[in-house]
């Protein structure tokens, strides 16, 4: 009898931090998202953009450095690099958001056209703020700022 209650406190546990965990459903907006970020006001930024991909529901987004000590990248090259190519490359993703905060990004390379996916768990996104970690190994966390 008194595994068994311990069986049923430690059940009620459960269901009880299950329930806070729905609770914090952050009902994050694609919309939220788009546009403009800097990452830790480096030279990193990364475009949230509302251009549909072949894939529905993604949306294409695009990432540069410009302070990569190999050669700096900028926007207009890999809107350069799409118009002359005809289709995105090296710098390029596509993303799509869900309401509970996970981000996936897939990333196009230009060596055999493999899409590279990467999910991401949003922990902040606001006006000015998007927080968010690897969902795979939690400690690479990033921080960017909207420009």
């Amino acid at each position: 009898m008194k595994n068994f209650k311990l069986f049923l406190v430690a059940l009620v546990g459960i269901a009880l931090s299950s329930c806070s965990m729905m609770d914090k459903d952050t009902n994050y907006q694609i919309s939220d998202l788009q546009g403009l970020w800097v990452e830790n006001n480096t030279e990193h930024y990364v475009r949230f953009t509302t251009e549909q991909s072949d894939e529905n529901p993604y949306l294409l987004g695009r990432e540069w450095h410009e302070d990569d000590p190999a050669g700096a990248v900028y926007e207009e090259y890999l809107l350069e690099q799409r118009q002359r190519d005809g289709f995105p490359g090296n710098g390029w993703f596509k993303y799509w958001l869900e309401t509970s905060g996970k981000l996936t990004e897939i990333h196009f390379m230009d060596n055999g056209g493999a899409e590279i996916p990467k999910v991401y768990i949003v922990t902040k996104l606001n006006s000015t703020t998007l927080e968010y970690y690897n969902k795979d190994y939690k400690n690479e966390k990033y921080y960017f700022t909207r420009k």
